[in-house]
């Protein structure tokens, strides 16, 4: 086997490819190398031993900290051969985190080993040099600060990946408020509007379905309430979740007490592409993330958090239905908590997501593809499976590497306000100026004028002849030539006769 550190632990304890393309593998190098996708390649000098605690060490002091394969190894590594290993090197940094996360998960000290003593300096768990963290909390027995997302019980891990950093310097909050002051109040107010049902349509669409006038006002209204200053509760995600569904005999009054499972139009288990932890660790790893969620650390990202939090629910699959429409709801209950947005600002996010689903695929199928490998499903008829979980299946669920799913987050809020709701303004901006211009000169219906001037700049600049055809009883051919002739000339940013006064917009 060419592979060593946390590659090695998971072919050793037969746990699925949560790594990818991020394997430390031996080659004919002299030195420690870091591809750019992540992986390392380690000179033969420097292997191993072929156990779990010398790759654990090894994995830990040149690949970070992944907690669900470290805790895959600390639960088969022999404790005293971990004690051993201490008093061997009692300040050594790398053992010192193994100690401290030993004792973390088993709950006990370990044997034999009394006050172990350790005078070095603090040092975190995670680096911050390379790790989004939380708020500190100090282990004085080991001298080990654990700075993760939230506590050993649920620790979603995000890494600063070149990318992921590159769009937090963005600031992409601050732009959106230096954009919303910029627009005016009457022309923030209008583009809202549509923000508001476009983002409806799109986490909708994200689904594969149209919403009714009904279903769509419900899901508005329920976008409005993400302002409201409250912290999440069991009984607050069921009245969202109420709110998100129309089918009566969808609705639930708790976290779901059934297994429940995504499926392709693929009869049996083969149709199965997702199987979400079983209803009690669910239950146990939501009380995790609304902490999480309530209790954002004051230098975390907003974005990153709400990718978070969205992400980790929709992998924890809390209800029978409705998941992954809050989970795009959390987004903006997030941002909306952190005070960084305006007063009933909203970013469509959902709308840019459902014009990148490749990535979006990408971003969840991350996790969601190797934990499939931890349920084993088999299909009994009708209705009716059988699920059969790997053991200690909890460990990938309370760890998840979030680190794609907030990077395609951050991205899709850049282009939700970059692509789509500066367009909106600009698009507004235009319609009004179009509009004052032709009711200047001809005399026509405002609700004609209107969808005329949306059809033609939906056309790129241009009136179908079935779209002349369906107006000719009302609007005299030279007016519709003069409102595509506008609308055309204003999409260029000309012009649209002599006395236009473009200054006014």
């Amino acid at each position: 086997m060419n592979v060593v550190g946390y590659a090695w632990i998971q072919h050793h304890v037969g746990a699925p490819d949560f790594l990818g393309a991020q394997q430390a593998r031996l080659a004919p190098v002299s030195r420690i190398e870091r591809l750019p996708e992540g992986a390392l390649l380690v000179p033969h000098k420097l292997a191993p031993a072929p156990d779990l605690l010398q790759h654990a060490l090894f994995a830990i002091k040149h690949e970070g900290v992944r907690l669900n394969l470290l805790t895959a190894a600390l639960r088969h590594i022999a404790p005293l051969q971990l004690v051993e290993a201490f008093r061997a090197a009692p300040n050594g940094v790398y053992v010192r985190k193994l100690c401290h996360l030993w004792e973390a998960l088993h709950q006990q000290r370990l044997p034999q080993l009394g006050d172990p003593g350790v005078t070095a300096r603090y040092v975190p768990l995670f680096d911050p040099a390379d790790y989004i963290v939380g708020e500190g909390h100090r282990d004085a027995r080991w001298r080990i600060e654990f700075n993760g997302l939230g506590s050993l019980h649920f620790c979603p891990v995000v890494r600063k990946t070149p990318a992921l950093m590159a769009l937090i310097d963005k600031d992409i909050l601050g732009q959106a408020q230096a954009f919303a002051e910029s627009v005016g109040e009457a022309m923030l107010e209008r583009a809202l509007n549509w923000a508001y049902l476009s983002e409806t349509e799109g986490s909708f669409a994200i689904e594969g379905e149209a919403p009714t006038a009904d279903k769509a006002a419900l899901f508005a209204a329920l976008l409005r309430r993400a302002h409201e200053q409250r912290p999440l509760t069991e009984e607050w995600l069921v009245e969202l979740q109420n709110a998100a569904i129309s089918n009566p005999f969808d609705k639930a009054v708790q976290f779901r007490t059934e297994q429940n499972r995504l499926q392709r139009d693929v009869p049996g288990a083969a149709g199965v592409t997702y199987v979400p932890p079983a209803p009690e660790l669910a239950v146990d790893l939501m009380n995790g993330l609304m902490r999480l969620t309530n209790q954002r650390a004051a230098e975390l990202d907003p974005l990153v958090h709400a990718a978070v939090v969205s992400f980790a629910f929709v992998f924890i699959h809390p209800f029978m239905d409705g998941n992954g429409r809050l989970s795009r709801y959390l987004i903006h209950h997030c941002l909306g908590q952190s005070g960084r947005l305006p007063p009933q600002f909203l970013l469509p996010i959902s709308v840019a997501m459902k014009k990148h689903e490749a990535e979006y695929l990408h971003a969840l199928t991350t996790f969601s593809k190797p934990a499939r490998q931890l349920c084993q499903v088999t299909w009994v008829g009708d209705e009716h499976y059988t699920y059969e979980w790997a053991p200690e299946a909890d460990t990938w669920f309370r760890y998840m590497d979030l680190s794609e799913a907030a990077t395609f987050t951050l991205a899709m809020a850049e282009a939700s306000l970059d692509t789509h709701m500066r367009q909106e303004v600009d698009f507004l901006a235009l319609f009004d100026r179009v509009k004052r211009y032709i009711n200047e000169r001809h005399d026509l219906r405002g609700s004609d004028l209107a969808n005329l001037i949306v059809t033609i700049f939906q056309n790129h600049g241009t009136l179908s002849n079935n779209r002349r055809k369906r107006y000719a009883d009302r609007v005299q051919a030279h007016v519709l030539d003069a409102i595509e002739a506008a609308v055309s000339r204003a999409m260029q940013g000309w012009p649209l006769g002599d006395d236009d006064d473009q200054e006014e917009n």
